[in-house]
């Protein structure tokens, strides 16, 4: 066995996989250009920390069960005039992970709220923060039936962790007393401490309704609201997007074509 045989085989068993890679390359590199010792060492570790990080970035993308990947890029703004894109790219650059702010995207069916909390989302990954997306609905009967089995204390640790939490579709199903309890303990324990993401298709006038304790309701809304950016979609949904047809204008009284 060569020298080089037998470094490309330690590397291997210390799954150094890209530093293993491109040491080959590099070797070719050096007769071209040479580079000092710690250069090529340097060039050598920046490539495997880079391999690595990609690895840990998708690994978190698949453990934050987004219900698609979507990034910013695919959102048509101009479908959503309402909608200003430099304020969708600035909560895209994380700062609002800086103050523990929350962001809440409210608007009607199928407006892109979901798109968008997705997209922050699978920023949030790629910059290393452990990201969770779940249905409102999944997650209030998951805290039920937790603390039905006496494990609410778990389950709402578990939940609190995250450092970003997207909770997906507030006002689609209605949340007994037990829910209503259980979710305001997860905003109170993430409260100016992570950062939680609320899309929700109804006005944040009207979640005494969804919730069934409205006294609950607005300790939540308050807690929620409280250090956050509302995001207000007033547009047509995308769902409808190339199955309606724009009203065509009236001819001109003296238009013969």
């Amino acid at each position: 066995m060569t020298s080089y045989q037998a470094l490309d085989a330690n590397l291997r068993k210390l799954n150094l996989l890209c530093f293993a890679e491109h040491l080959p390359v590099l070797l070719d590199e050096q007769d071209k250009a040479p580079k000092s010792l710690t250069d090529a060492l340097y060039a050598l570790t920046q490539a495997e920390l880079a391999y690595r990080e990609q690895k840990q970035s998708v690994t978190r993308i698949r453990l934050a069960r987004f219900p698609y990947e979507k990034q910013l890029d695919d959102f048509d703004f101009s479908y959503q005039p309402t909608l200003e894109r430099a304020v969708i790219e600035d909560l895209a650059s994380l700062r609002f992970l800086n103050d523990k702010e929350n962001i809440l995207f409210v608007g009607t069916s199928g407006v892109g709220k979901t798109h968008l909390a997705t997209s922050i989302g699978m920023e949030a990954c790629k910059q290393g923060f452990s990201t969770l997306f779940i249905r409102c609905g999944d997650l209030v009967e998951r805290l039920r039936i937790a603390h039905d089995q006496q494990r609410g204390e778990a389950a709402l640790r578990r939940y609190a962790r995250y450092q970003v939490l997207i909770i997906d579709e507030i006002g689609y199903l209605p949340i007994d007393s037990i829910g209503a309890k259980m979710f305001f303990q997860l905003i109170e324990r993430r409260y100016e401490r992570k950062s939680t993401i609320i899309t929700t298709n109804i006005a944040l006038s009207k979640w005494g309704d969804t919730f069934a304790d409205k006294t609950l309701a607005n300790a939540i809304l308050d807690r929620l609201v409280h250090h956050s950016r509302v995001i207000r979609i007033n547009g047509r949904s995308y769902r409808m997007k190339g199955h309606i047809t724009e009203p065509k204008a009236d001819k001109a009284p003296n238009d013969t074509g």
